[in-house]
């Protein structure tokens, strides 16, 4: 599986609608996704998968220049319910789909019915003609994060959740993440971000910049919950090698906030049994939620205390790329950010 930071032919996105999850029938969600693909679509093609009912209204808000194409999703999370994609020697390419159960499934999922989010990756592939894998792993693309050099890092608060696959043991789930990507090396940090219910994907907590480099959320606060988890990833990072033996450089994110939902944001939500949109309840937000594409980094606008800074950062260590700041609060208020409604297609 090559690295975020390597060439892309495209980005994948889905089109939001659930009005259960995007306030206000989705439709500050439909502004903010038109604009995020509008921006990513100055450096790299965008497609977009919307459902049919919602395939006029997509069309009509996107930019001509994105392709839209009749798919149905249950929700937009495209990093999690698309294809991750690897390549060979041969400048061959196929796409890994993931059994998806809605991030838990009985145990814990954020919906009753994930039928159409499973199927997605199966019917985005064979609509573009490509290759497809069926991995035996229940897996979610946002929580693993690859360097393109054989090294995934992940969390053991998401791959061993027992919502995911009870069955299996982390030497098992470590041999299949092997298989499937094409990696030597693992990294397991211990927990992802504070309250996310994704259960702790890895890329709201790490980012690869490049191999042997990566950006790590960061919190200053011993009173937060986070305080401890940051620590505990660095401590691993600190502890072992990549892939090609090479110790990891840390670069540390501020964390944003704590960021909480206003009452008029929860008001705008109906009510569901999975997920819950409550005034008061914290974000789980991150600006290590960036994506990286062509000759561009687009990273989150959480806060403006860390906003103007956060982007000289990135600024430095992606000395090469347009380094862009978007308003992402209305992806936030979803339960994910950039890196989540996202998912690259490699150039080959």
């Amino acid at each position: 599986m090559p690295g975020e930071h390597e060439p892309h032919q495209a980005i994948i996105m889905a089109w939001p609608y659930r009005p259960d999850n995007w306030r206000e029938n989705a439709l500050p969600a439909q502004r903010a996704f038109s604009q995020l693909a509008a921006s990513i679509d100055a450096a790299t093609p965008v497609i977009v998968c919307a459902a049919p009912d919602h395939y006029d209204t997509a069309r009509e808000m996107l930019p001509n220049s994105v392709d839209v194409v009749p798919i149905s999703s249950d929700d937009s999370w495209m990093r999690d319910i698309g294809p991750s994609y690897v390549v060979n020697n041969h400048g061959e390419l196929r796409g890994v789909d993931w059994p998806f159960n809605a991030w838990g499934g009985v145990v814990n999922g954020l919906y009753e019915r994930w039928d159409q989010d499973d199927a997605l990756a199966r019917q985005l592939l064979a609509l573009r003609g490509e290759d497809r894998y069926r991995a035996p792993l229940v897996l979610e693309g946002g929580s693993i994060h690859v360097d393109g050099e054989g090294t995934c890092i992940t969390t053991a608060e998401c791959l061993l959740h027992s919502g995911r696959n009870p069955d299996l043991s982390q030497d098992e789930i470590t041999t299949f993440l092997r298989d499937y990507l094409n990696v030597t090396t693992i990294v397991w940090l211990p927990n992802g971000l504070y309250n996310d219910e994704t259960d702790g994907h890895v890329d709201n907590i790490v980012h690869f910049v490049r191999p042997g480099v990566v950006v790590l959320t960061w919190c200053n606060d011993p009173e937060d919950p986070f305080y401890t988890i940051c620590r505990d990833a660095l401590s691993v990072l600190d502890a072992q090698t990549d892939a090609h033996g090479r110790s990891f450089v840390v670069h540390k994110l501020p964390m944003p906030g704590p960021l909480y939902i206003t009452a008029e944001e929860a008001g705008g939500v109906e009510p569901s049994l999975g997920m819950s949109r409550i005034e008061g309840e914290r974000l789980a937000a991150s600006y290590s939620n960036f994506l990286i594409t062509n000759d561009r980094v687009i990273y989150p606008l959480l806060d403006a205390t860390h906003d103007a800074a956060v982007g000289d950062r990135l600024s430095e260590l992606f000395p090469d790329h347009t380094v862009v700041g978007f308003a992402a609060r209305e992806i936030l208020l979803g339960g994910g950010n950039i890196h989540c409604v996202t998912q690259q297609v490699p150039a080959v």
